[in-house]
């Protein structure tokens, strides 16, 4: 009996897809390799930020959270988001750190773009903890590379964006 995948789609060469918590990949092909008696397919996924190819089975990337690029209402979505009033964060760096850490697992750019938002008035408020700021660092890379893979903008475009966004608050 043939599994079937609970992903909505499967991938296709060339397309580009995030990997939460990596950054935004694109699948450079689809091959079979022997798993024990079964040809597993896997997406050969490419990761420009850190240059880095990855194979991940095909029936796992749904469950790994790997998805395709946002629409572009989608990343308007998080652009307005982050200049967008924001509940107050928990001045416990560690639970702010655990609770932030979760949000980047969930991988969805809304989330990201929530890290991002309190990170970086929190950063104006009091300077961030190293792990503290390599994860807003890590998740304003991650955001600024979806955003301008959807809207079709250079990265510096979106980056201005959105600073000139966080900067409005």
């Amino acid at each position: 009996m043939a599994k079937t995948s609970r992903a909505p789609k499967n991938f296709l060469v060339d397309q580009r897809v995030v990997y939460p918590s990596q950054g935004v990949g694109i699948v450079k092909s689809i091959e079979e390799k022997k798993f024990k008696d079964d040809k597993v397919p896997y997406y050969v996924i490419y990761l420009e930020v850190s240059d880095m190819t990855i194979m991940v089975p095909v029936d796992k990337a749904f469950g790994l959270g790997i998805r395709p690029i946002v629409p572009k209402d989608e990343a308007l979505k998080a652009l307005e988001l982050i200049s967008e009033d924001y509940e107050p964060i928990p001045s416990d760096w560690k639970l702010r750190y655990q609770m932030n850490m979760e949000l980047l697992k969930k991988g969805s750019v809304i989330d990201i773009a929530t890290i991002v938002r309190s990170l970086y008035h929190r950063s104006k408020v009091k300077e961030l903890p190293i792990l503290e700021r390599k994860l807003y660092d890590s998740a304003l890379k991650l955001l600024g590379d979806e955003i301008s893979c959807s809207l079709r903008k250079s990265k510096d475009e979106v980056e201005t964006m959105i600073f000139t966004r966080l900067e409005s608050r």
